[in-house]
């Protein structure tokens, strides 16, 4: 694989999930981690990516509050819309983190009331421009990679709500569930889950049968996945099977 070949593969990985490991970038395309470290600091350089120890962070998922070049900006505008629809007044709901979910902040009608809780920097922002959503912060440690506050603080507050639903934006999905590549957000997820009557799950088309190395959940925790494709598409037959709901 050519240099440019390389470091194009290396920035879709970023661009679907948001952060990559050298190590496993050197597996996936056969090459060096020294070889990897050099594509990333390369790119770095560019003002692609953000070098971070061990591998790299997307750019705009790590600013997305602030910017507007968001990977598969009008899918995630697709999936916010069927999101918002789901929303009804007077709702407890949980969200994670992603630009998918801040998107879905955006929009939120201006009538809406309900409450939404977040350990999420940049949904947290969203809700708190929203006339009349009360926003409660689940503060801990932040992970500077996913900007989602994480630890046990965070784990023991969200173990006490009981909400009617859990938007949660993901890193991956296929036939075993939805997995991640960041072990402490999986924790804040799964807490989430349990803590919910109903989750949803956002995801762009393209993170449709990938995997990440950290199991968040089985398909069977879930009760309706969100894309911006037709919930048609043969793409999506092995999770009809399973009796969860496509939008």
């Amino acid at each position: 694989m050519l240099k440019t070949e390389r470091q194009a593969y290396i920035l879709r990985k970023i661009d679907l999930h948001n952060r990559v490991l050298s190590s496993d970038l050197s597996i996936e395309i056969n090459v060096s981690e020294d070889t990897i470290r050099r594509d990333l600091n390369e790119l770095a350089e560019l003002d692609k990516v953000i070098k971070v120890y061990g591998g790299a962070l997307s750019k705009s998922f790590h600013s997305s509050f602030l910017r507007s070049d968001v990977y598969k900006a009008d899918g995630k505008k697709i999936i916010a819309e069927k999101a918002v629809s789901l929303v009804q007044h007077d709702m407890f709901i949980l969200t994670t983190g992603g630009t998918t979910v801040v998107e879905m902040a955006r929009i939120l009608p201006p009538g809406l009331q309900a409450t939404f809780f977040t350990g999420s920097i940049p949904a947290a922002y969203e809700y708190a421009q929203h006339p009349n959503i009360q926003v409660i912060f689940m503060g801990d440690r932040i992970s500077k990679g996913s900007q989602i506050a994480v630890g046990g603080e965070a784990i023991s507050r969200i173990n006490s709500i009981k909400a009617d639903l859990c938007f949660l934006g993901i890193n991956a999905i296929d036939g075993a569930g939805v997995s991640d590549n960041d072990w402490e957000v999986v924790q804040v997820k799964q807490a989430m889950i349990k803590a919910s009557k109903k989750t949803v799950v956002l995801s762009i088309t393209e993170k449709i049968n990938t995997r990440q190395r950290f199991a968040v959940c089985g398909l069977d925790e879930i009760d309706t996945i969100i894309t911006d494709s037709e919930p048609g598409n043969p793409l999506f037959e092995g999770f009809v099977a399973t009796g969860v709901k496509l939008l």
